[in-house]
């Protein structure tokens, strides 16, 4: 039986879906604390970081949106953040919690290959839908292996440097440097994870007329 060849979303489309969520979620958060830590303080920062999400909730109420399993999970990963921020008084220890669980991440990215269960296909999984002739493909399976492996050494590097730099520089140093460190790593491992997927989905379409004749009786 002949597929439906499965085409991949314009990569200026998945642009638009994704830089909303990146600048709301990454970019505007560090910003209020950025801002709140100079005029405010160390308390005052959490505070204002605690109360950004919070308010990103109660605005997705008040318009009947509805709330992203993840954003609830991030609003009770900061406010337990802040907690231990404010309790400890070290915005050093606010800042290093997220870090180590994305080391922990990246571990169970390497581990996801191992089991022969790549992570990066299930978070592919949730926002793009893929026909189950393409993921049972090898070549599919292959590209999911790998990518999850570059994945699990971006988030290293990523929480290596962060690290590095709270720990050796100021908090203002580490939210700029860090911030443009992590955009510019993460968004050349995403281009090009789009460029190989788009790739490897092409040449399996160019396979897929000889392998998907109907065979005859």
């Amino acid at each position: 039986m002949n597929h439906t060849p499965f085409v991949l979303p314009r990569l200026t489309a998945m642009l638009k879906q994704a830089v909303p969520r990146l600048l709301e979620g990454v970019v505007a958060p560090l910003a209020v604390f950025y801002a709140a830590l100079t005029l405010l303080g160390l308390n005052g920062a959490l505070v204002a970081a605690v109360s950004w999400v919070y308010l990103g909730l109660l605005w997705r109420l008040i318009r009947r949106r509805p709330i992203p399993g993840t954003m609830l999970l991030a609003a009770i990963a900061i406010t337990c953040r802040a907690a231990v921020g404010l309790w400890s008084g070290s915005a050093v220890v606010y800042f290093i919690q997220p870090e180590l669980g994305t080391i922990c991440i990246s571990m169970a990215f390497l581990a996801s290959v191992r089991l022969r269960r790549p992570l990066v296909q299930k978070l592919t999984l949730d926002y793009i839908h893929l026909p189950s002739f393409i993921l049972r493909h090898e070549r599919i399976r292959r590209f999911f292996a790998q990518i999850t492996l570059l994945w699990a050494f971006v988030l290293l590097m990523n929480s290596t440097v962060s690290i590095w730099l709270l720990l050796h520089q100021s908090i203002e140093t580490y939210l700029l440097v860090r911030t443009a460190a992590v955009a510019t790593i993460s968004t050349v491992a995403f281009l090009g994870s789009a460029w190989a997927f788009r790739r490897v989905l092409q040449r399996l379409h160019a396979e897929t007329p000889a392998s998907a004749a109907p065979v005859a009786p």
